[in-house]
């Protein structure tokens, strides 16, 4: 079995490969091809604290087969300078079912998320989008950064904060990754005004961005709330966009910022919501007219961090990196 760090799946997973395999995996999974039951959440009820398990068997035209990923979200880490969601994604050899590989598994979601936000924004902002409000200054929003930046070239970034230390930090670093012109606001609406693109990477249970907040035309990706209870855009926000998930099932049981427009009778019930798959794969339209503000709900999904562990598994071998253990003894 091959054990791979943080620093590992980073130099095996560039963003284009990751853009790549986000976009197969999420085609297969919307025509039928991926097997994944929704992810199993577990809370002890003596803190904040949740493990999450998302097995599922992907099939794809590099490699098939059987992976999972096992995350805990530790709240209380951000005060210890420690990542909040921690785990591992591992892989099993599709002809011995024996335990292929075990990598860290903060570093697969941070690239896989962006990739899948990538593809999302490829699909559906405008063409010559490029002024981002980015509303979080965590791992999310750096790996979000580098990867809209890819396919959607940045002229504005700005972004917005509950921590001035972190802002700051983040501010330094993305002035030497990204050609853009990249400043702090003090308020999500001011990181929000006359943005086309955005990209929402905060955890929080109170919403950040309302309806006014949000340009026509404007292409959002809302990643930082992917469990119920949690939402970063409230419901009028949501309403006034054409919505797009990763996963119906997924997002109609997990999402609250789908679900809480449809408790307040601001979207139907039976409102499409079309998955990115299903755009990519010719059987929805996905933006109609550009004045349509479109969001891309992200909760993400086994099959994508399977697909990815597969993925890094091929380039690190290739690279001669990671540690080889004899699992079978």
């Amino acid at each position: 079995m091959l054990l791979l760090n943080g620093d590992q799946v980073r130099q095996a997973y560039p963003v284009a490969e990751a853009y790549r395999v986000m976009a197969e995996v999420m085609r297969r999974y919307s025509g039928g091809d991926v097997v994944q039951p929704v992810r199993t959440v577990l809370g002890s009820g003596r803190d904040a604290s949740l493990f999450a398990t998302m097995p599922c068997h992907v099939t794809g035209e590099d490699q098939s087969g059987y992976g999972l990923k096992a995350v805990l979200h530790a709240p209380g880490n951000a005060a210890r300078g420690l990542p909040t969601h921690v785990g591992v994604v591992m892989v099993f050899d599709p002809e011995t079912g024996q335990p292929l590989a075990m990598m860290e598994g903060a570093a697969v979601t941070a690239l896989r998320t962006a990739a899948a936000s990538a593809v999302a924004t490829d699909a559906l902002a405008l063409p010559d989008s490029g002024n981002l409000a980015l509303i979080g200054a965590g791992t999310q929003a750096r790996s979000h950064l580098l990867a809209i930046n890819e396919i959607r070239p940045l002229r504005r970034v700005r972004v917005w904060n509950r921590s001035a230390v972190r802002t700051e930090a983040f501010l330094k670093w993305a002035r030497t990754e990204v050609d853009a012109d990249i400043q702090l606001t003090s308020t999500p609406a001011e990181a929000l005004r006359g943005a086309d693109l955005v990209c929402t990477t905060v955890d929080t249970k109170e919403p950040l961005v309302g309806a006014e907040d949000l340009a026509e035309g404007v292409h959002v990706n809302a990643v930082g709330s992917s469990v119920p209870g949690k939402r970063e855009l409230d419901s009028s926000a949501v309403a006034s966009c054409s919505v797009f998930v990763d996963s119906r099932e997924g997002a109609l049981r997990e999402s609250s910022e789908i679900a809480r427009p449809i408790e307040e009778g601001l979207m139907r019930a039976d409102r499409p919501l079309p998955e990115i798959g299903e755009v990519l794969l010719g059987k929805h339209p996905g933006r109609t007219r550009s004045a349509e503000r479109t969001l891309y709900k992200s909760l993400g999904m086994a099959a994508q961090d399977v697909a990815s562990g597969f993925a890094v598994v091929r380039a690190a071998r290739r690279l001669g990196i990671g540690t080889e253990t004899d699992f079978s003894c």
